[in-house]
């Protein structure tokens, strides 16, 4: 897409940030700024901070921070382009027309989608018109309609090496896009060969109704059971859901999450559209967090077996880090929700929906086992797992309603039990008091600084590097004289210096500057690193005494005299020639 300033800078101001986070999380006024739970990691006391006078967002937690660009980019998982072309939609703007100034990734992106497309309906003519009825029949015994599969547009891979990657390649596309897409791979003679042979095909589609990967299962007991893409520049297993493009549409609150594609179709089939599964993997807090934007509340409606009920157990908790409430299925006289709805029909598991375990009774029940409720010592361990339960529970009146059950089954008096949970919940309050303090404080600190290692050796060097870019950012319109005074040249470690040189050089480029011109050029976590100098340089005013200052310690870097000064010494003295 073509850099077009002037048009950033009107998407900006038709897309306030607090207007379009506040449609991801919930956030709260806090004088002329917001504060919410930071959707990009998991945490109860909010750490996120959206500034309504720079338009910009900063979490105190993970780092991330940036414009409403870079956030769109972040919560949507989408390049520059995409992202730009998506806030256009939602403030009814016309994106400039692209030009060669595209971004590669952009135009891999594009390719792999497309080939993806031909594959998805190469692989549907294979299952619909080719010879092999394999894939067909495996369909049909599973009581699929016609419908039904081509809405989910399943497929079958024949059993063949080559027939996918001709066909790509006799459309164009070479033998390194092939493997791009994660449709081919390479023998070790060099020939690129298809990946997924004699499997029927599962394709998944993103929130906006790209093809981005497909599942594929055997038809026979050979393994692997599933193939799914592997990471691609589209594709995501940990955060990508599939159905997720019929479910965002659903007029409901709830989401159901199953734990594999059949079961997601067949409950689709059944007349649930908001029916979702995790791509072949255990649910992470990627996808629960996504799962948070649409729904309130998740069923989840895993296998009964052994290694259900435990998966069960970990997804509880990843929706309970992103405050969505959980309820259990229990499928009796039954394994999964495909065999439950063949053997019961649509109302019974519709009333077995609505009649769900609420997530606490699940965890309470799972404390018993392999304990004889009969012994002190099997009461006294029921308790011991109980009350982490127990005080996990946010809601009051429920904490009450649960202890008072554990009481009864425990033979103790509900007030004992009470009191030992108040003190846990005070204990478990300052232990994520101080592990989010611990968080904050790392994530400022030189000595943790992953992003800018070189700060480590150059702590007083990088602070006064900081205090010039949040100097330049107070003062855009002043870049060329700025840029004379402290050239990039003097700074000392390689981040700043980049961050430092792409503003000034924005700056001077721009009559109106705003930190959403960056988002194409910088990185995610540099975006975050310039949300972090403007925030943390907040509590006093980097006046040109200040500014003079910094580009003192920076050229004088190889003095003895300037390196004997500390940093916090460096502190003190920008504090006090602040107030001048």
């Amino acid at each position: 897409m073509q850099k077009n300033d002037d048009f950033l800078y009107r998407l900006r101001n038709a897309n306030p940030i607090e207007n379009v986070m506040g449609a991801y999380v919930n956030i709260i006024r806090r004088g002329r700024n917001y504060v919410c739970s930071c959707p990009f990691h998991s945490e109860k006391t909010p750490s996120c901070t959206i500034f309504t006078d720079t338009q910009s967002f900063y979490c105190f937690g993970c780092g991330a921070g940036g414009d409403v660009i870079t956030f769109t980019m972040k919560v949507e998982n989408l390049d520059f382009t995409e992202a730009v072309k998506l806030l256009a939609q939602r403030s009814g703007l016309e994106v400039p027309h692209e030009n060669s100034r595209d971004s590669q990734l952009a135009k891999r992106k594009t390719r792999i989608y497309e080939m993806n497309r031909i594959a998805a309906n190469f692989f549907y003519t294979q299952l619909i018109k080719g010879n092999d009825k394999s894939g067909l029949k495996y369909f049909a015994d599973r009581k699929l309609s016609p419908q039904v599969i081509k809405k989910f547009g399943l497929g079958y891979a024949p059993d063949s090496w080559t027939m996918l990657t001709d066909m790509l390649r006799s459309k164009g596309y070479s033998d390194d896009e092939i493997v791009d897409a994660w449709l081919g791979s390479r023998s070790k003679k060099g020939t690129v060969y298809d990946i997924f042979r004699k499997r029927v095909m599962f394709p998944i589609v993103d929130l906006r109704g790209n093809i981005i990967g497909f599942g594929g299962r055997v038809l026979d007991n050979s393994q692997p059971k599933y193939l799914n893409t592997g990471a691609t520049p589209v594709f995501d297993k940990g955060s990508n859901l599939f159905s997720m493009n019929f479910a965002k549409n659903v007029d409901t609150k709830r989401l159901i999450l199953c734990e594999g594609y059949m079961d997601v179709i067949a409950v689709n089939q059944a007349g649930f559209d908001n029916a979702v599964a995790t791509l072949g993997t255990a649910i992470t807090a990627n996808q629960a967090r996504l799962m948070s934007h649409y729904a309130e509340e998740i069923i989840i409606a895993y296998d009964s077996d052994g290694a259900g009920q435990k998966a069960t157990q970990k997804a509880i908790n990843h929706f309970a880090d992103v405050g969505m409430r959980t309820r259990i299925l229990r499928m009796d006289g039954a394994k999964d929700p495909d065999e439950y709805i063949k053997k019961f029909g649509r109302d019974r598991f519709k009333m077995l929906i609505d009649g769900s375990d609420d997530a606490n009774d699940f965890m309470l029940d799972r404390c018993e086992d392999g304990l004889d409720l009969s012994t002190e010592a099997g009461r006294v361990e029921l308790l011991r797992r109980a009350s982490k339960v127990l005080a996990a529970i946010e809601s009051p009146l429920e904490r009450e309603v649960y202890i008072s059950r554990t009481s009864r089954k425990c033979d103790i008096p509900t007030e004992v039990l009470k009191t030992h949970i108040d003190n846990l919940l005070k204990k478990n309050f300052r232990t994520e008091k101080k592990m989010e303090w611990r968080n904050i404080t790392s994530k400022a600190s030189y000595d943790n600084d992953d992003l800018n290692p070189e700060s480590r050796d150059h702590k007083k060097e990088a602070r006064a590097e900081e205090c010039i870019i949040n100097f330049l950012l107070r003062h855009p319109d002043e870049a060329a004289d700025i840029e004379k005074s402290a050239p990039p040249e003097i700074f000392i470690t390689a981040l700043n210096k980049k961050l430092y040189s792409a503003l000034l050089e924005k700056m001077k480029s721009t009559e109106k500057f705003t930190l959403s011109l960056m988002a194409g050029e910088l990185s995610d976590k540099e975006m975050g690193r310039i949300s972090r100098i403007d925030v943390t340089n907040r509590e006093f005013t980097i006046n040109r005494n200040v500014f003079t200052d910094c580009i003192s310690v920076l050229k004088d870097f190889s003095s003895p005299a300037g390196k004997d000064m500390s940093d916090e010494d460096l502190r003190r003295l920008f504090k006090s020639k602040s107030k001048k």
